[in-house]
C-alpha cells in the first residue's frame, strides 16, 4: 500500500485563509471537520496552514502526507453504531515556526489569511514577560501571534479591514477575551506602538468559545483494519466520536468570515457562551471526574465499563440528573436532553477511554469541575450532594495510592501529591481526614468545613464506609439508600 498523499489523492487548491496554531489530535478531529464540511457544503472556500506551537510536533509527519490524513468517527448516532472514515483535506501548509520564523511571519502579509484559531493547551494562553525579542520565534502562543500581528499592521499600514477573527478554543473560561488581554499585556512590556495595539484591539475580533467532542486519537489497536478499508497507509489517522458541539460568543465579523453554523452541524453563535460552559463542565467532565476515583477502586478501568456497571452507572446518573443539572441556568428539557446524550456518549462501544487518562491531575480537576457545582447546590437547595462527596471521599482514598494490592499510578502535582500523603499520615482518624481535606484552605481558597453543619461528618462517613466496607459495597448502600 502507498502513503496517503497527492499521489494518490486528488488534493484540492485552496487560498491559505485560516492559520491554526497547534496541529494535535483534537483540532485535527474537531476544526479541520468543520472547515472541510464547510469546504464540501460551499460555505466557503479555505485553506488552512498549521502551526506548530512547540519546538517537538507533527507538523513533519503531515507535511510528508501533503497535509492529508484520515479522520475516523465512531459512536452512536440516533441509537445505531456508526463507523466512517474521510479524507481531510483542508490542510494546506504546515509550518514549525521555531525552524521557519521567516516564513511564519510572511503568511501576516498574506491579503487572503482571515482567521486564526488555537488550541495550545490550557497554560497556553498565558504571558511570559521574557518574550523580548521578537527577531526570533517568541517562546510562548501570545508571543508568536503578536509578532504575526506586528508584522500583518505594518504590511497593510494600519488598514483597519485587515484585521483577523481570532477564535481560540483551549478550555479555559472566557478563552477569548483572556487572549486579548494577554497580547494586550505582552505589547505593553514590549513597548510597542500605541497605534498599533489600538488596531489589534479594534481592527481584529476576538471571540470565546466553548468546544467539545471526545479525541482518543492514532486507533493503534484499529490502524489495520482502517488501513485495509482505505486502502493506503496513514501515519497520522486521528479518531474521533460522534459528538460534536462548538459555541462561539456572537461577534458579526467572525461570523461572516467564518460561518460554521450555515452547514447544519452542531454550532451554535450565542449572546452568552458560560451557561453551556457550565453545562459542559459541569455534566461532562464534572461526572468524569467524579467517576473515576469510584469506579476504579471498584476494579473498573474505562468509562464504558463504569456506565455498563449497574451500582456505578446509576451513581453518575443520580450525580448528573439530581445534584449537577439543578445548578444550571438553562432550560431544563435542554439539561435533560444534554445529559442524556452524555450517558450515550459514555457507552460508544468504539472508544476506550481509560479512567486513569482522566485521572491525570485529578485534584486540580476536581476543584475546576465539581467544587463549582458543591457551592451552587448548597446555595441553591441548602443540602448537601452526596454523591458529589462521596466522590470526595473516593478521591482521599484514590490518593492514598493502593487499589487492592496494586500501586496506583498517582499523577497529579507534585505538590498536591505530598499534601495527600501528609493528610493521611497525620490523621489518626477518618473524620480528622475530612477536616484536613476539606479545610485545604491554598487548594479551595476557602475552609469547607464551614460551608454546611454536616459536611464534614458526611465526609468522614463516607471515608469509615470506603475504608471498611470496600468501595463497591459502600457505593451499593449509597445508590440503594
Amino acid at each position: 500500500m502507498q502513503l496517503l498523499s497527492k499521489k494518490i489523492y486528488n488534493k484540492p487548491e485552496r487560498k491559505i485563509k485560516i492559520m491554526q496554531f497547534g496541529e494535535g489530535n483534537f483540532l485535527r478531529a474537531f476544526v479541520e471537520w468543520f472547515i472541510q464540511d464547510m469546504n464540501d457544503k460551499g460555505a466557503i472556500d479555505a485553506g488552512v496552514v498549521l502551526v506548530q506551537p512547540m519546538p517537538f510536533g507533527r507538523v513533519n509527519e503531515l507535511a510528508q502526507q501533503d497535509g492529508l490524513y484520515t479522520l475516523r468517527l465512531e459512536g452512536i448516532d440516533n441509537g445505531k453504531n456508526v463507523k466512517s472514515s474521510r479524507v481531510i483535506d483542508v490542510v494546506g501548509d504546515c509550518v514549525n515556526p521555531f525552524a521557519e520564523y521567516e516564513k511564519f511571519l510572511r503568511y501576516g502579509e498574506s491579503e487572503d489569511l482571515q482567521v486564526i484559531i488555537s488550541n495550545t493547551t490550557e497554560a497556553g494562553i498565558a504571558v511570559d514577560a521574557t518574550d523580548t525579542d521578537f527577531t526570533q520565534c517568541p517562546k510562548s502562543y501570545p508571543g508568536k501571534l503578536l509578532a504575526l500581528l506586528k508584522r500583518r499592521y505594518e504590511r497593510f499600514n494600519g488598514a483597519r479591514d485587515r484585521g483577523l477573527a481570532i477564535i481560540p478554543c483551549e478550555l479555559i473560561d472566557d478563552n477569548g477575551d483572556e487572549l486579548y488581554r494577554c497580547l494586550t499585556e505582552l505589547a505593553h512590556i514590549n513597548k510597542m506602538d500605541e497605534k498599533f495595539i489600538e488596531w489589534m484591539q479594534t481592527a481584529c475580533r476576538f471571540t470565546s468559545t466553548l468546544v467539545d467532542r471526545i479525541v482518543p486519537g492514532y486507533p493503534r489497536n484499529e490502524i489495520e483494519e482502517i488501513q485495509k478499508e482505505t486502502g493506503y497507509i496513514d501515519n497520522n489517522v486521528v479518531k474521533g466520536e460522534i459528538f460534536h458541539l462548538w459555541v462561539l460568543k456572537k461577534e458579526p465579523f467572525v461570523q461572516k468570515v467564518f460561518p460554521a453554523d450555515g452547514t447544519g452541524l452542531n454550532v451554535i453563535f450565542a449572546d452568552d457562551i458560560h451557561p453551556y460552559k457550565q453545562r459542559k463542565v459541569k455534566i461532562l467532565n464534572g461526572s468524569h471526574t467524579a467517576m473515576v476515583p469510584v469506579a476504579y477502586l471498584c476494579g473498573i478501568d474505562t468509562v464504558g465499563e463504569a456506565v455498563n456497571d449497574a451500582v456505578i452507572g446509576e451513581f453518575v446518573r443520580g450525580f448528573v440528573f439530581e445534584e449537577v443539572n439543578p445548578t444550571i441556568n438553562l432550560p431544563q428539557n435542554e439539561m435533560t436532553a444534554f445529559a442524556n446524550s452524555v450517558i450515550e456518549r459514555y457507552k460508544n462501544p468504539y472508544i476506550r477511554h481509560e479512567l486513569m487518562s482522566i485521572a491525570l491531575n485529578s485534584t486540580t480537576k476536581f476543584k475546576t469541575r465539581l467544587l463549582p457545582t458543591l457551592l451552587d447546590y448548597v446555595k441553591i437547595k441548602g443540602q448537601l450532594p452526596k454523591r458529589l462527596l462521596f466522590a470526595f471521599a473516593a478521591l482521599a482514598v484514590f490518593h492514598k495510592g493502593k487499589r487492592g494490592n496494586e500501586d496506583i499510578a498517582l499523577n497529579d502535582d507534585p505538590a498536591y501529591l505530598a499534601k495527600w500523603k501528609e493528610i493521611w499520615a497525620e490523621s489518626g482518624c477518618n473524620n480528622c481526614v475530612a477536616k484536613k481535606a476539606l479545610g485545604w484552605k491554598e487548594l479551595w481558597d476557602t475552609d469547607l468545613n464551614a460551608l454546611h453543619p454536616e459536611i464534614t461528618a458526611t465526609v468522614a462517613k463516607y471515608l469509615d464506609d470506603i475504608c471498611k466496607k470496600g468501595m463497591r459495597k459502600a457505593v451499593e448502600e449509597l445508590v440503594n439508600g
